[in-house]
């Protein structure tokens, strides 16, 4: 006789493609942010122009992340079905704080659903749910590329967070609350380095001048966001954390429970058992 054992939930595996898409498409997202930093003064600087190349080169390569981990790993419908119901809950989530005081609850759940669901999967959630929000919302413009990147690299985050198979209980939402918190800020400061450079009149303190010293122009961000957004940051943080701390561990089993029945990497194993 034989018998059959599936292993329990635990985030997506990363095979070697996987990562190599994801290097790529990170490396493509750090260019496409900083590259205002290292451009003359005569460069001619428009990240709205910029912004549809970006789009163009960011949907084949979220393709690949996805075909990748379905080659690496052995994801079926059933994941890709996960997929879709979490974006379209994150991008539900978002329009309920409105942006007010920078409350956008939909960050929270980029946080727990990276961290049950691995570091891939977290970035294409991330991707697709911003993507999602912007066509529930009308946010569509030269920023939402850029805005799935960042959020992108959020949920990613989360999923490289340690002892995901370990680490449970207040102890991981612990982690799970002050990961978010730092992340919030993370978020908000990337996405700052998109507006900065297309906001002329600023004043000498704090806007950007193309073609200084790099050393020169960071100093001039780090005021333009302090003086910014750094409330916004704050409340989008603070909301975060008391999401996480409140609703975090019935969000996680849910989660992990869901991961089970979808049989993700399920590996079937046999033996003949003692007599």
């Amino acid at each position: 006789m034989t018998g059959t054992k599936v292993r329990g939930a635990r985030p997506v595996r990363l095979g070697p493609r996987a990562v190599a898409a994801l290097v790529l498409i990170s490396a493509t997202g750090v260019a496409a942010f900083g590259w205002p930093l290292l451009a003359g003064p005569d460069s001619g600087l428009a990240h709205s122009q910029d912004a549809p190349w970006l789009f163009a080169a960011l949907l084949p390569l979220l393709v690949g992340v996805v075909v990748a981990m379905i080659a690496d790993a052995g994801l079926d419908a059933k994941a890709v079905a996960m997929l879709g119901v979490l974006a379209a809950v994150g991008a539900a989530l978002r329009p309920l704080g409105a942006g007010t005081a920078g409350l956008e609850p939909m960050f929270f759940l980029m946080v727990l659903s990276g961290r049950v669901l691995g570091p891939g999967f977290g970035f294409v959630l991330g991707s697709v749910t911003m993507f999602a929000s912007a066509l529930l919302t009308g946010g569509v413009g030269p920023w939402m590329p850029f805005q799935m990147l960042s959020m992108g690299w959020f949920a990613m985050g989360a999923g490289m967070l340690p002892g995901p198979d370990r680490l449970r209980g207040r102890a991981e939402l612990l982690m799970l609350a002050t990961y978010g918190a730092v992340a919030s800020f993370a978020y908000g400061t990337v996405m700052n380095l998109y507006g900065w450079t297309i906001v002329p009149g600023l004043g000498s303190g704090i806007s950007f001048h193309p073609g200084d010293a790099l050393a020169d122009n960071l100093v001039r961000f780090l005021a333009y966001c302090t003086a910014t957004s750094l409330g916004w940051d704050l409340g989008r943080a603070v909301l975060t954390v008391v999401l996480t701390l409140t609703v975090g561990t019935a969000l996680l089993k849910a989660l992990r429970r869901a991961t089970r029945r979808a049989a993700f990497e399920a590996q079937v194993t046999f033996g003949v058992p003692e007599e």
